[in-house]
This record gives C-alpha cells, structure tokens and sequence, in this order.
C-alpha cells in the first residue's frame, strides 16, 4: 500500500441490495464529525428485477443525489454500475489512492474473531458458515467475489458481525444443550451487529470523558432488526441474539425470544413445514405480526389515535426491552450507561422514555426535555444527578468497518 492509499470503499451486500460508502482515512482521523472524509454514499436496491434502482451521493464534489433505474441482473452488474458513478466523481477503483475494500460479514463462526484479509482458503471459510447464516453469507460471499473480480490486485478484507462478541465466557455463549450435539453442529450464541456494538459502547465511553475498559455499558441497538449486548470494560460479555439473528428482542418482522416448542406445535397442530415456520418467525412476526406495522412512527401515530392493537405491539416491544435491560444489569453487576442507537433507538423518543420508564431504583432515569432534543451527535439525555448515564449515540457502522479495514492493510 502507498503512502497516498488512504481510501477505503466499504461494501455491504444483501440479498437483492448493495449498500456502499467511499471514505478517506486520513481525514476520518484527522478530523472529529462523523461525516469527515465520507467521499460518496449509496445504494443498489432489487437487483435481478427489471426495475433496479441505483441511488449515489457524491460527497466529495457536493453534486446532486443521483438516481438510475434500470435492470441489474446481478451483483456484478451492480457493482459495475457503482464504479461507473465513482468514476464519474474521479473516485474510480482503478484510483492508486484506493487502499482496500472492505466488506461486511455477517457470520463469522468461532473462528474470525477480527478483521481478516480475504484469500481462497478464508473465503471457502465463510462458504462453510453458510448453514448457520442462510439469509446472510451467501450474499456476502457474492459482494466479496464480485469485488475480487474487478480489483484482484487489491486487498480485500471481511469485517464480521459476530467477531465483537467472541469474547463472550463460555456460560454465557454455550445454550443448555448436549455439548456433543451443539459442537458437532455449531450450535452456541454468536450474537451480531458486532460492529455497531463495538463503535457505540466505544463512542459512549468517550462521551463520558473514560476510556473504554473503565466503563460497562449496555448497547440498545434498535432498527428493523434489533439486539442489546452487555459491554464490560470494551469487551462483550452477553448480547442477546445468538445462533441466527432470531433471538433476542422484539424486531420488526422477527419474534425474538419464544419458546422453541412453539415450532413444534405449529408442525403438529396448525401443519406448518419447516420453511413456513422459519417464514413465520423472520417474517411475519415481531411488530409486522402484533400489529401488521413494522415503522415505529406508524404504531405511535396509531397508538395517538387510540388504536389498542398499535398499543399492545408497543407494550410488549418495551416489556422486552426491560426485560433486557434488568439481566444486564445483573450480568455486568456495575452499569455505567445505557446507549441507544439504530433507526429506532436514534430517533424514537417514546421508546426511549417508556424503556427506562420505573427503572429509577436502577439508577436510570431520562430527563424529558433532553429527549425531546433531535441531534446527529452523541448526548446525554438522563439528569445530571443520574447513577447511570441514559445517552443516544448514533451509529456508523461503516466507519468501523473502514477503521478497521484501514488498521490492519495499514499494519
């Protein structure tokens, strides 16, 4: 890597989409606002549709949002569309500024437990993780051999979802299963959204003057997808989903937590398959299932107009998130903050309010004015006479996955 490589391109590949962020290093580290060094932003929506839809923000330049419509047959496709519009800007991946790219993985096992530089044997690693994440890695491993293909010179590098969380002891990570049968299949808690849990609770612990392996903080991270980890000194030491990401929290359309005999009464009694209870579970549950609603600010303006179906769902998302909430607090036995973060938990005020609501005997409490208060910055929204700090600090999972994309080809 030259010494004027400081760019990295960060991919984030789904099934039908590819999120995308160009960013410079240097200017991420030599300067505070999250913004800093974001050169261009964008999103490849419903690829292998005819109507592919391609939205890119050059930052760098300050031009206009462009949108193009059109079918992309495939990642590949996508993916060479995306350099054309990079191309355009002058931020093309034929630049020698171009250090690395790097990608988002979801699961990463027990065996990448931190950033990795992709090679065939690290990439048959991941296929083989793929029974444990269906809806994930495949798409993954796509974005990744698509990206190989335009630029094999150049290093590519897999950030794992799961990594933060494999410092996990053993009684929290194993299930209460025959050991035998759990190691033979892999079965254990590997949580996700590592990368938001490890910038949050490390941004929370700046915005309290410490350093991070002096505070313990419980992370909320809530969006359509939703998980909650309890952070000891930097370190996780229980998060709430685990095999998959189906446990845990009330989610938009995922059940979270149930009891796992409910599958097999769905399979006798209602004659469900297997795929329609997964289907059910993933998608047809949570919010969506409670309330037929998966859009936080759609339920409060039903709950406004007195809509009891709206309310209910609302109850039992926060009942949920109490539950949580209260195990950490055991699990950590000090508790130092409480960071809400993600779509939900950045922007939803009430929920923010009604989980930490009665919780005073726990040190938590919000200040209401405070949480009123709409900012993209990390803040304090608990009394200044507050046991626990009650904070919303908004996440960047993609700068995280740059830094460390960036730290380790730098090294």
């Amino acid at each position: 890597m030259t010494a004027t490589a400081t760019r990295v391109l960060v991919l984030n590949s789904g099934s039908s989409s590819l999120k995308y962020q160009l960013l410079d290093m240097h200017d991420t580290q030599s300067t505070s606002g999250s913004a800093a060094g974001r050169l261009a932003v964008g999103l490849v929506e419903r690829i292998g549709e005819d109507t592919s839809r391609l939205v890119h923000t050059p930052l760098a330049t300050g031009g206009a949002k462009r949108e193009t419509e059109g079918a992309m047959a495939d990642h590949d496709a996508a993916l060479k569309a995306v350099a054309a519009e990079l191309a355009a800007d002058g931020l093309g991946l034929d630049s020698p500024q171009l250090a690395a790219i790097g990608h988002r993985v979801v699961h990463g096992g027990l065996k990448f437990t931190e950033p990795t530089v992709i090679d065939d044997a690290v990439l048959t690693e991941i296929e083989r993780l793929v029974p444990v994440a269906p809806l994930h890695n495949p798409a993954n491993i796509t974005g990744i051999r698509t990206a190989r293909a335009l630029r094999p010179d150049l290093p590519q590098v897999a950030v794992f979802d799961t990594a933060f969380h494999t410092t996990m002891p053993e009684h929290a990570a194993r299930y209460a299963i025959d050991v035998a049968t759990a190691d033979a299949h892999r079965i254990r808690r590997y949580g996700f959204h590592g990368t938001s849990h490890a910038y949050v609770s490390r941004k929370t612990a700046a915005l309290l003057g410490k350093d991070p392996s002096e505070v313990n903080v419980i992370v909320l991270h809530l969006g359509n997808g939703a998980s909650a980890s309890a952070v000891a000194g930097g370190r996780c030491v229980d998060t709430s989903m685990g095999l998959t990401p189906l446990e845990g929290l009330v989610m938009g359309t995922r059940s979270g937590d149930i009891d796992p005999a409910v599958t097999f009464h769905l399979k006798r009694v209602a004659g469900m398959s297997e795929d329609e209870v997964d289907e059910l579970l993933n998608k047809k549950s949570g919010l969506i299932g409670l309330c037929g609603d998966n859009d936080m600010r759609e339920i409060r303006r039903r709950i406004d107009e007195g809509d009891a179906q709206a309310k209910l769902a609302f109850d039992i998302y926060i009942h949920r998130l109490k539950k949580y909430l209260g195990a950490y607090t055991a699990v950590l036995g000090r508790v130092d903050a409480v960071a809400f973060t993600a779509g939900v938990g950045e922007n939803a005020a009430p929920v923010r309010e009604a989980a930490i609501a009665g919780l005073a005997e726990m040190g938590m409490a919000v200040d209401a004015d405070r949480n009123a208060v709409r900012s993209d910055e990390p803040r304090l929204i608990s009394p200044e006479d507050s046991r626990v700090a009650v904070a919303v600090v908004p996440t960047d999972e993609e700068l995280e996955i740059a830094q460390q994309t960036y730290a380790l080809v730098s090294a």
